[in-house]
């Protein structure tokens, strides 16, 4: 009985050894990964870090290429107002009822049109270009609307009126046009005009 006990002790340890022996070997494959899985997991960290520094070299020169082309862009913006006021002062003073009579008016309304034209030459060459709008159709993209008018010749939707030019720079929206565009006569005028015919 004794002998027994004893071999099922030894056994036993036996037994535990070889546990311990499988635990160690585990222990040893998850601490250190394999060769090949070492060389997997490099590849695919220089493929990631390749990719990442293309991406870099395509954003980089993608902006630079829009530095160039369109580093005036603000610039150009600005510059429209001088036009812009340019254009009301001309307006302004050429319907002033005071100084309708002054001799020089036209020699000074003469001048600032040169101005205006040379400042549009200027544009045009620096590829700021205007958008024609009126008898057009209505476009959200370049166009934004200020109000609506009444006609019947017109199709709704239809460019009346030009308030403030709106300009491209090259390929790009500067400014949108505000425009007044043509809707359908609503009914309640319609009815006005009948009652009024009565």
């Amino acid at each position: 009985m004794e002998k027994e006990n004893d071999y099922k002790i030894e056994e036993n340890q036996d037994f535990n050894k070889n546990d311990e022996t499988e635990t160690i070997n585990k222990i040893e494959d998850v601490s250190e990964p394999s060769v090949e899985n070492k060389l997997k997991e490099t590849e695919d960290k220089l493929l990631r870090a390749l990719a990442e520094t293309e991406n870099q070299r395509r954003r980089y020169e993608k902006e630079t290429r829009e530095a160039f082309e369109y580093g005036g862009f603000n610039f150009a913006r600005e510059s429209l107002a001088v036009l812009d006021n340019l254009q009301r002062a001309y307006q302004s003073i050429k319907n002033d009822e005071s100084i309708k009579d002054n001799k020089d008016l036209n020699k000074f309304l003469e001048n600032i049109e040169i101005i205006q034209k040379d400042l549009i030459t200027i544009f045009e060459k620096n590829n700021i270009k205007k958008i024609n709008c009126i008898k057009e159709k209505f476009d959200p993209n370049i166009h934004q609307a200020m109000l609506e008018l009444e006609d019947e010749d017109a199709s709704p939707g239809t460019i009346l009126q030009e308030i403030q030019t709106g300009y491209f720079y090259k390929d790009r929206l500067l400014r949108p046009s505000y425009v007044a565009t043509a809707k359908k006569k609503s009914n309640k005028s319609e009815e006005k005009e009948e009652k009024s015919k009565i």
